[in-house]
């Protein structure tokens, strides 16, 4: 029976579209691949569109290379564009790649974890093969958003490490602002003494709340910079947020409890949490309405 590709049935086929080493914008590698392979499929099943009137076959390819990145089989060199590896190019001198065997790549595992708070709070991230089958229609649907929040929020945690420092202060002050806080100001980048912005904890700037924002890679937020951002504050305030899109080691975090300044400390999982849910650098793609019988309206008469 002639069907669409799952999303994992594009891998070899994105990877192999990109087998050159040369990089490809994300469109023109989806149509390359659909051309490539999929040109035989019946025009009903080319032509197919899903709920939101994306194109399901596009759709899927897009998945296939999503995770394809997400193991570090192929990368983003520049915006808007796919690249493969040297990893990419080992699959393909081995012929096949699973779904089972990517989703236990030591990259990708490591991948989904970055934007899991705590162990005891990680959430499953989508319903396994063996488990689709007694799954219930909302399971699956509740499923499917949990993964594509949790790629969305990784992608934004790589954003992040990737911009500007000075421009990633930037982006903690918009975020502040939407989430209710009142006008902030940017200080000057030259001699702040570890304070990079200040915000009014109220529209009429009756409170002042300093904040400090790292933007580091692996490495992370020391006892030192806890100290440091501490001394920086100045008598008029006893608040401060310090944001780091990796992590505080523990004593940074037992300084900050010991403080007798109000510190809040938010690392990159909880960052993207509080971006993704007040909208700053995401936008809605597709509104779904699920609808359910009005048993009211049939108790009328």
């Amino acid at each position: 029976m002639t069907e669409i590709p799952k999303y994992h049935e594009t891998f070899i086929p994105v990877l192999e579209t990109l087998r050159s080493g040369k990089a490809l914008p994300s469109r023109e590698l989806a149509t390359r691949v659909r051309e490539r392979y999929y040109s035989d499929l019946p025009m009903d099943l080319l032509e197919k569109k899903n709920s939101s009137g994306s194109n399901v076959l596009m759709d899927r390819i897009g998945w296939g290379k999503s995770y394809l990145k997400m193991a570090n089989f192929v990368y983003y060199p520049t915006r808007g564009k796919v690249q493969i590896t040297e990893k990419g190019k080992q699959i393909l001198k081995k012929g096949s790649l699973s779904l089972h065997e990517l989703q236990n790549d030591n990259e990708f595992i490591k991948h989904r974890n970055s934007v899991q708070r705590r162990k005891d709070k990680q959430v499953e991230i989508e319903v396994l093969p063996n488990n689709i089958e007694n799954a219930s229609p909302q399971d699956l649907i509740d499923s499917g958003f949990t993964s594509i929040e949790a790629e969305v929020k990784a992608e934004l945690l790589e954003k992040l490490k990737e911009i500007d420092p000075y421009y990633f202060e930037k982006v903690i002050l918009i975020l502040l602002r939407r989430m209710g806080y009142g006008d902030f100001i940017e200080t000057s980048k030259s001699g702040d003494g570890g304070i990079d912005g200040i915000i009014n904890e109220d529209k009429l700037g009756l409170e002042k709340i300093y904040t400090q924002a790292k933007r580091y890679n692996e490495n992370k937020v020391r006892e030192k910079d806890i100290r440091n951002f501490i001394g920086a504050m100045s008598g008029d305030t006893s608040k401060g947020v310090f944001i780091t899109t990796s992590t505080f080691d523990d004593s940074a975090v037992q300084k900050a409890k010991e403080a007798h300044h109000t510190i809040i400390l938010i690392d990159g999982a909880r960052l993207v949490d509080l971006m993704h849910q007040y909208n700053v650098g995401t936008q809605v793609k597709t509104i779904y309405e699920i609808k359910e019988v009005d048993n009211d309206f049939f108790e009328g008469e």
